[in-house]
């Protein structure tokens, strides 16, 4: 009858303001919580909080018992008082991860909140908001596909990110200039958990390197410390813009990653399978996913300026093995791409309409007119 009744005062407390999403990754209808912190958390979440048992204690909601303690302590606490504890002094350009992110981020943003307490305590995010930051990174060769350790150092002052190739090296190996760099973590794809990509621009053309650390912590601190170096030069570049207008341009996720077949602009010499990546407005394709160059790059812009996407193929193509056709249709010509399976069609389809119903910004205008001038 007390199981029953707890239950009942648990469930209860799901339906507050802000215990409906887990805690830590807003996942929807947590049914797990942390009877030491009051918080209810998702099954995922859960196993993190389980591996910080000094800090974390997990219960089921509906199989475990609970006493009347727990309960009224979960009563007096629950998700939006421990926010406004654990998350007080979180500063804006910290990324916050939520249940689609790996698992890495998520594992590090609950560390770094209840366990390391860095957003209670401003001092403990030194590592990645002090405007510089060295350190070594296993990164992976361009040729030979090896990851070797490299000496990277980021600075805000210069508004760079460089890398060197020897410890005692003078001039760096890259110079990535802030302005464009972007930093996501592809730990299926670079074949590690700590797996992050860095992009950069590159006379206009991106330019991808892959790179790694044993230690959690550490690549994230990196992650956010780029993250923090981008925030801080968008301040500079737009004077007037809010915290939310710059946060979302700070790092960005690929809108779609994969494999199609391509033919070439006269649509008459055979379709070659290549990995597609869909970043912002570039569709870029390699040979290989951890190719450090595309083999070439479209811009999609809107349908403003009349571009559009068409399920299938023009009747006249041959040579595609893959029957499930995309054409994309720019101002200056058509692009045929054919994908594997419908659903891989249709996802592409998709996120091809998303771009193209979003109307171009002022600056996106002249990434445009650089790709209608490329030789």
């Amino acid at each position: 009858m007390a199981k029953e009744r707890s239950r009942k005062a648990l469930l209860e407390l799901l339906q507050r303001p802000g215990n409906a999403a887990c805690a830590d990754c807003a996942a929807p209808d947590p049914d797990w919580a942390s009877h030491s912190l009051g918080i209810f958390i998702c099954l995922n979440c859960s196993g993190i909080h389980r591996n910080i048992p000094q800090v974390s204690k997990v219960k089921s909601v509906r199989l475990d018992d609970w006493d009347d303690v727990q309960v009224e302590f979960m009563a007096s606490n629950g998700n939006n008082v421990a926010k406004a504890k654990y998350e007080s002094k979180m500063p804006p350009f910290y990324y916050k991860p939520t249940f689609l992110d790996c698992q890495l981020l998520r594992e590090q943003w609950i560390r770094a909140k209840y366990e390391r307490k860095e957003f209670i305590h401003s001092e403990k995010q030194e590592p990645y908001s002090a405007g510089y930051r060295e350190g070594f990174l296993w990164k992976r060769g361009r040729d030979n596909g090896q990851f070797l350790s490299r000496k990277f150092v980021l600075s805000e002052r210069e508004g760079a990110l460089k890398y060197f190739n020897k410890n005692d090296a003078k001039e760096p190996k890259a110079i990535m200039k802030i302005e464009h760099l972007n930093a996501t973590f592809q730990p299926a794809k670079i074949g590690n958990p700590h797996g992050l990509q860095i992009t950069y621009l590159k006379d206009n053309s991106t330019r991808n390197i892959f790179v790694y650390h044993e230690d959690g912590k550490e690549i994230v601190d990196w992650f956010n410390a780029i993250r923090a170096a981008r925030f801080h030069y968008l301040q500079v570049a737009f004077p007037g813009a809010s915290d939310v207008d710059l946060v979302p341009k700070l790092s960005r996720n690929y809108l779609k990653e994969g494999y199609m077949e391509k033919t070439g602009p006269k649509q008459t010499e055979g379709f070659k399978k290549r990995w597609f990546t869909m970043d912002d407005r570039r569709l870029m394709y390699f040979k290989d996913p951890l190719d450090a160059f595309a083999r070439g790059e479209v811009f999609i812009g809107s349908k403003e300026n009349s571009y559009k996407v068409l399920e299938g193929l023009p009747p006249s193509t041959q040579g595609n093995h893959w029957q499930h056709g995309i054409t994309i249709v720019t101002p200056d010509r058509k692009f045929l791409f054919a994908c594997e399976t419908e659903d891989d069609q249709l996802e592409w389809i998709t996120t091809f309409q998303k771009v193209i119903s979003r109307p171009m910004l002022p600056q996106e205008y002249a990434v445009e007119a650089h790709f209608k001038h490329k030789p």
